[in-house]
């Protein structure tokens, strides 16, 4: 398996994010991904993943990159990098509008521009060992000096990934990040239409050789019944469904009527009525949900060779069975 599939772990209790992933370690997954909400914290969680395994890869799927400052987020980076034994990605993402300004309390205006002043201020503060770091920006004004014996960080270089779902964000993950982190909502055809030429015009932007590949996530319920399975899965869905920042995105896949349905369906508080909302065209064109026998062939066909990395994003209670599906 290598790098080229990853777990995140979005649910369960800390305990369990970490025996997951050493369990993950074992079945040959490539990495372990923490998240964050306003219950979780991305960086508590990767420090538990981190302790728990000894090779793969641990990173932030994502860590909100607005609701810190660049110096608490690079001392962050630095301090999990150090305890994973350099096996540390930090992934950045903006969240919704609503987080930014109801959670966080920042201006959610030019998440994108920021992202970009954000992402090169990160990496001068992981030299800071190497001397002062001052900056005025459009974003930031910082001025800090390293303090005496300073020593260099376990990496100067710790990767970012810059989460992206419209244009704009993609291409800032395109001038500044090693990687883009995709969305569990993306259809094959979402990601070969908007998602590599945005990716690649930002790159281009900023005189890159390249663009940056993907680290694309995939929603993934398994059970030995597939109803269950594909049920659970359309719960989900529809929780992300609900967010208007995602309803740009589904009516250009073609589902704007089934985003809203979920939507009504959420208005009028209806859990069940919002799974049921989503339909088996929609499901099957975003997600992977069955048997596991089902779901390694369906994503053998469909989904193996979409990104660089693909990163398997389990229902609430659904990660062993993922796991075991995927066992090498």
């Amino acid at each position: 398996m290598a790098d080229a599939l990853g777990l995140v772990l979005p649910h369960g209790r800390i305990g369990e994010l970490a025996e997951w992933a050493a369990d993950a370690e074992k079945a040959g997954f490539g990495s372990v991904w923490a998240i964050e909400y306003n219950d979780r914290s991305a960086v508590v969680s990767a420090a538990a993943l981190a302790a728990a395994t000894r090779r793969i890869t641990v990173g932030t799927s994502i860590a909100y990159a607005f609701g810190r400052s660049p110096l608490v987020l690079a001392v962050e980076a630095m301090d999990l990098d150090a305890l994973s034994g350099g096996r540390f990605r930090l992934g950045i993402g903006t969240g919704t509008t609503r987080m930014l300004a109801d959670w966080h309390g920042v201006d959610p205006a030019h998440p994108a521009p920021r992202m970009e002043e954000l992402v090169p201020l990160l990496r001068r503060l992981w030299r800071l060992h190497e001397g002062p770091v001052a900056h005025d920006g459009r974003f930031y004004r910082l001025r800090v000096s390293p303090r005496s014996g300073s020593r260099p960080p376990e990496r100067a270089e710790i990767p970012v990934d810059v989460a992206g779902v419209n244009p704009r964000m993609i291409a800032a993950a395109g001038a500044v990040a090693d990687r883009l982190l995709g969305h569990q909502l993306c259809t094959p055809a979402y990601v070969r239409e908007v998602v590599r030429p945005a990716l690649a015009t930002g790159a281009r932007g900023a005189g890159r050789n390249a663009a940056p590949p993907i680290a694309g996530t995939l929603l993934c319920s398994v059970d030995d019944d597939a109803d269950l399975a594909r049920r659970r899965a359309a719960e989900t869905m529809a929780f992300y469904a609900a967010t208007r920042t995602y309803a740009t995105m589904l009516a250009r896949h073609g589902y704007a009527a089934e985003t809203e349905r979920v939507r009504r369906a959420w208005r009028q508080g209806d859990p069940a009525g919002m799974a049921e909302a989503v339909s088996d065209r929609m499901l099957d064109d975003i997600a992977l949900a069955g048997t596991p026998r089902e779901v390694r062939d369906r994503f053998a066909a469909r989904w193996r060779d979409l990104y660089e990395t693909t990163l398997l994003f389990p229902v609430p209670g659904g990660e062993n069975a993922l796991i075991d599906a995927f066992r090498a």
